[in-house]
């Protein structure tokens, strides 16, 4: 099967989705944009000496797992956060972005043929970041959806998958705390997946790019528990970003941190396919990992617009309260009717979340929800919560 091929049945992607749903209706007030995840708090006011102090970077090619100053402050944050020490030269490589590791790692690891001669699959959580379906198909290999709901805890149970299926699983993806759900995975669940994925060999990706904006408990990583129980450093594969994290999303920062052969497999094809950030960028960044300060005062903006939401969809049925990241994930009768009725009479625009999900066979997880993210100002996002309890939930 050829590239386009293996793309003709892509869903649309999500916001172009949103403005075709959304074209034919004028907003029923002052616009509040609720939709997409882009962080609109302060970065660090510093931020801006540390890249005019490193301009003449930019006269240098970027050395391709990152410079040595960003991959030891990425092992002295994963060494504080988790507890577990890295070697930054051979389990460490900086990314553009997560979105850049979450598709490529899957294109250095993931092997053509599964362990029982037969094409891989790779499990995928639902609803899902859109990028493991996309790296899952170049790679030629079968998505799994698992949806994640209410009755598993909003994150996917891949233990209800038969034994054929998790024999050829190559992959799992996993994101924690989850996007849109605001789930957290906590230590049993970590141990319990590491398990079946000894149990069946395959390998876990952990998408934990919102793990530091959590409302009262830090969230447990994988790359801890599998310190903790043992596990072989290449069974699992972390990303971490400094977009949510540190309010940055437009550095295009992150990292990824496994076993010396993952890490290797990933290095490999960057050097012919991929392009490192330059140095201007990684001395920010590591400066940026380097600081918890800021990391601090961010969280607490969060909790507080936690607590603010509480307050206005107290006593809205199903409403649950996220346990991290800066998404609600709202029950209704309808994702798409309630955001054209939201748009129509009020101007709140928000996300159905049957377009961040997958129809299976046992039907799609998002369809009676909308996903509503609270990075804008805490005034507008106020506002924009009690406009859509009265008109939705009213």
């Amino acid at each position: 099967m050829n590239f386009p091929e293996r793309f003709s049945n892509l869903p649309e992607y999500a916001f172009p989705r949103l403005r075709t749903l959304l074209a034919p209706h004028q907003p029923g007030g002052d616009e509040v944009t609720m939709t997409i995840g882009e962080p609109q708090h302060s970065f660090p006011p510093w931020v801006a000496d540390v890249l005019a102090q490193n301009l003449s970077g930019f006269n240098k090619y970027p050395p391709n797992p990152g410079s040595e100053e960003l991959l030891t402050s990425v092992a002295g944050w994963i060494d504080r956060r988790y507890g577990v020490k890295v070697d930054p030269d051979r389990e460490v490589m900086a990314l553009n972005g997560t979105r850049e590791g979450l598709y490529n790692a899957l294109m250095a690891i993931c092997p053509e043929v599964s362990k029982v001669g037969q094409t891989p699959n790779v499990l995928i959580p639902n609803p899902f970041y859109q990028v493991y379906l996309v790296a899952t198909l170049a790679c030629g290999a079968n998505p799994v959806f698992v949806n994640a709901t209410a009755e598993t805890g909003f994150l996917p149970d891949y233990h209800s998958l038969d034994a054929e299926t998790l024999n050829k699983t190559s992959v799992a993806y996993i994101c924690s705390p989850s996007n849109p759900q605001g789930a957290v995975a906590d230590e049993a669940y970590w141990t319990d997946l590491l398990a079946l994925a000894e149990k069946h060999d395959f390998k876990i990706f952990a998408d934990e790019c919102y793990s530091e904006i959590w409302r009262d408990t830090p969230p447990s990583g994988a790359l801890e528990i599998a310190k903790k129980v043992g596990a072989d450093p290449e069974r699992v594969v972390i990303f971490h970003s400094l977009s949510k994290r540190s309010n940055l999303p437009g550095l295009r920062s992150g990292f990824v941190a496994s076993g010396p052969k993952n890490i290797a497999a990933m290095t490999t094809l960057r050097t012919y396919a991929g392009t490192p950030l330059p140095l201007p960028l990684q001395a920010v960044a590591a400066k940026v990992w380097d600081d918890e300060a800021h990391v601090e005062e961010n969280r607490g903006l969060y909790q507080h617009k936690y607590r603010i939401a509480d307050q206005i969809m107290d006593g809205v049925p199903g409403y649950q309260s996220p346990a991290a990241g800066f998404f609600l994930w709202l029950p209704v009768d309808d994702g798409e009717a309630a955001t054209i009725k939201l748009w129509q009479e009020t101007g709140v625009k928000v996300l159905p979340g049957a377009y961040l999900s997958q129809d299976t066979d046992h039907g799609n997880p998002g369809t009676e929800f909308i996903r509503v993210a609270m990075v804008t100002p805490t005034q507008d996002m106020q506002r924009g919560l009690t406009q859509l309890r009265d008109c939705i939930y009213g």
